[in-house]
């Protein structure tokens, strides 16, 4: 069994990240055989509930206002839109529902209280509800729990040195913040980053030990390659070598045990052997549908044949229980 630590160095994530990659991926997925069903994959749908036109300077952000990449401005969705596209996703397969807006922070108004809705409305369908909406106060972070909220993916991105050449416009510890309100609030917590930003082998084992040694692991943590957006300061970076994706997500799994690691945006690159290389890694949570917020992704019957190849079985929702039922199961112990 992997164990679980939350006092890991740098030096020991290095050593694990530094072994020959076979021998690395078949550690991985042993451990990942322990903790989890091998061949199990819960699948995410990713909906752009408003888009464009963010505050942020986030490098490699299609969406961010000061970038002229040709994302037209979309106000916030309506309520029975969202539900019309969670029932599609859930019909496609989908366990998880993600609904993302381009805020830098979440405001308190009317906004936030359709997104409210929204949340209700696709827990109501039985769907495991994830929202990425920028920084949460504490108060917010509860809001959303009571509307039934599953998950909050916020990702740190890159490590804490690398983080002030991608973004300017919030600090490291605000990411960190937001995480922790929404712990606190009961909420499960969706944190990964992204490699291909010109960061080095090291600032990648930076963001793994910022993660790793959260006071709690991420449920879930996203695994992105950078895909490179016309207009955006990141334009003209090089794809990242598959061997070193692979090495990223295997490296996960073996410090992060229990935690699902999903292999995200950049996968629409990847070829059938190569995803098949990820899942043996340790992957196991991926995005479906055709557009991950603004960037391609692959097609359903793509991902259904991959599936059917590979001898994949997608995750039911809820397999792990609700985040909330188990908070107040804990708070309710006796001493």
């Amino acid at each position: 069994m992997g164990d679980i630590r939350h006092d890991w160095t740098r030096e020991e994530i290095r050593e694990i990240y530094d072994r020959p990659l076979l021998s690395l991926v078949l550690d991985a997925a042993n451990i990942h055989s322990q903790e989890h069903v091998f061949g199990e994959v819960q699948i995410s749908s990713l909906l752009s509930i408003k888009t464009g036109g963010c505050t942020e300077d986030c490098a490699y952000c299609p969406q961010a206002a000061r970038y002229h990449t040709g994302v037209k401005v979309q106000a916030l969705m309506k309520v029975d839109e969202v539900v019309n596209a969670a029932e599609n996703a859930k019909a496609g397969g989908a366990s998880r529902f993600c609904m993302g807006a381009a805020w830098r922070e979440v405001r308190d108004n009317s906004d936030f209280d359709r997104v409210i809705d929204m949340v209700k409305a696709v827990n109501g369908i039985g769907m495991e509800v994830c929202c990425t909406l920028g920084m949460l106060t504490p108060g917010q972070a509860e809001r959303l729990a009571d509307a039934g909220l599953y998950a909050y993916n916020h990702n740190v991105d890159t490590s804490e040195e690398h983080y002030s050449e991608i973004i300017t416009t919030r600090t490291y510890d605000d990411r960190l913040n937001t995480l922790s309100n929404v712990r606190k609030a009961g909420i499960t917590v969706c944190s990964g980053g992204i490699i291909g930003l010109g960061e080095s082998d090291d600032d990648r084992i930076g963001m793994l030990l910022t993660l790793v040694n959260l006071p709690q692991h991420p449920e879930s943590v996203p695994i992105n390659v950078l895909v490179p957006v016309a207009g955006t300061p990141l334009a003209d970076n090089s794809r990242v070598p598959f061997d070193e994706l692979v090495r990223m997500i295997a490296t996960a799994r073996i410090i992060m045990p229990e935690s699902a690691v999903r292999l995200s945006a950049g996968r629409l690159e990847l070829s059938l052997s190569e995803q098949a290389m990820c899942f043996m890694a340790g992957a196991n949570s991926i995005f479906a549908g055709d557009k991950l917020l603004t960037t391609p992704n692959p097609e359903y019957n793509a991902d259904k044949d991959m599936f059917r190849v590979l001898g994949l079985k997608p995750k039911a929702a809820f397999a792990d229980g609700h985040p909330k039922t188990r908070l107040n199961a804990i708070q309710h112990e006796p001493c």
